[in-house]
């Protein structure tokens, strides 16, 4: 292997002897956070991947199947919505993987851990399309209110519990948009 800052290169044998003791360094997590408590938060963690994978898979759903004079708008509406989705899975994903744990990655198991239902087969009108994924958005909130009092006060781990609350704060915005849709602006009384 060559390092191309010192421009040496590093033999093969080397390296081998060295992977133990990297894969053993790896494993080793001092973060101050107690160990049994950073396997809870990563069994807290996996259902919130869950739902964000399941709630991603229905925008992108809806976004590919709605129909209708608004298609246009709401087309583009729904892919600013699933490209956030999408970063924000990661994002948890990776906090999992940063507190030591290893993130599901199965449609299975999105599915199984979930609080989210797919309706399969079904499309719904427009209306429905959006009031069904700020119910979803709502759901994921209350949850996530939840595991932020968790990880604060049981787990001991402020970080899990601000980088949740910032998660919930892009869910409350996401489902603030959804909201604007379903407005009935004919109707509007406020001054």
């Amino acid at each position: 292997m060559h390092d191309k800052k010192k421009g040496a290169t590093v033999p093969t044998e080397s390296l081998n002897t060295l992977q133990p003791t990297l894969d053993k360094a790896t494993r080793q997590i001092d973060i101050g956070i107690k160990e049994d408590n950073r396997k809870q938060v990563v069994a807290l963690l996996q259902p919130v991947l869950a739902n964000l994978s399941l709630i991603y898979t229905k925008t992108r759903n809806y976004h590919w199947n709605l129909t209708g004079p608004r298609f246009h708008t709401l087309h583009l509406f729904l892919e600013e919505q699933y490209k956030a989705l999408q970063e924000a899975s990661d994002e948890v994903a990776e906090r999992i993987r940063s507190v030591g744990g290893f993130s599901i990655g199965t449609m299975q198991e999105f599915i199984d851990q979930s609080i989210l239902k797919e309706e399969p087969g079904v499309r719904p009108p427009v209306d429905l399309m959006i009031q069904n994924l700020l119910t979803d958005h709502e759901t994921i909130i209350k949850g996530l209110r939840e595991d932020i009092d968790k990880c604060d006060d049981e787990l001991e781990d402020t970080g899990t519990a601000d980088f949740l609350t910032g998660l919930m704060e892009d869910h409350e915005k996401l489902a603030w948009m959804l909201r604007a849709h379903l407005e009935d602006h004919t109707q509007r009384t406020d001054a």
